[in-house]
């Protein structure tokens, strides 16, 4: 067995934990994507957005501040809260939240009122309830770029505390540019898509990667493995 060999093999410990077409899907998408220059969790974290998407050609748009992911699997495996934008982000993560920490999921709209105010969203009116009630949270943003607008402006203003962080991939064409940039300027701690990609289903990607790495980590410590 090649040393390579050897790192896959680590990589899906323990056997059973990822279904065999998940595993050979992200074998393919690592063949595609080639050299990247990231290595560990970050390099998952890229393998599970391809693989949402079906494009490795999102591989340059992907930012990680410095011990982003690292930060974002101790906050998960402490059992932090998962806020996300939709229902439809909430509902791609909590599966596997419930297989990993358990963490508690929600969306933020179920803080949000019935119907928005005049030149508001629901999403950005309920992030601001959510993340007092949950300080500390890890935030997906996939489709507001007005959530996330709202969540920067707040701690920004010291209303609430840094989320440990912030997953920004809004997807579209009105303000997402906007929101992205204000995210990359903030210095919270993130993982962002740049441009007009993201979207519910690779913000929660992106987490998924990290419950899952975060698991197999501690279920390798735990058994007296070397993580790879």
């Amino acid at each position: 067995m090649s040393p390579a060999d050897g790192q896959d093999q680590a990589r899906d410990w323990p056997s059973g934990f990822d279904h065999p077409i998940l595993s050979e899907s992200l074998r393919l998408v690592r063949a595609r994507l080639g050299e990247t220059g990231l290595e560990g969790v970050e390099q998952e974290v890229l393998e599970r957005l391809v693989h949402s998407c079906g494009d490795p050609a999102i591989a340059p748009l992907l930012r990680l501040s410095p011990g982003a992911c690292n930060r974002g699997m101790a906050t998960l495996l402490a059992g932090a809260t998962i806020l996300t934008d939709t229902a439809m982000a909430a509902a791609a993560v909590a599966p596997m939240a419930r297989r990993t920490f358990t963490n508690p999921v929600h969306s933020v709209l179920a803080w949000a009122p019935q119907r928005a105010q005049a030149g508001g969203t629901r999403a950005a009116a309920g992030i601001e309830r959510a993340l007092a009630a949950h300080p500390g949270a890890v935030v997906l943003i996939g489709s507001a770029p007005t959530a996330l607008e709202r969540l920067l402006a707040m701690v920004e203003a010291e209303r609430v505390a840094p989320p440990a962080l912030v997953i920004g991939m809004p997807v579209g064409f009105v303000g997402v540019a906007e929101s992205k940039r204000r995210l990359a300027a903030s210095g919270l701690t993130q993982i962002r898509l740049e441009g007009s990609r993201g979207g519910a289903g690779l913000a929660a990607a992106a987490v998924n990667a990290l419950l899952r790495r975060a698991w197999l980590d501690q279920a390798a410590r735990a058994e007296g493995f070397s993580a790879p």
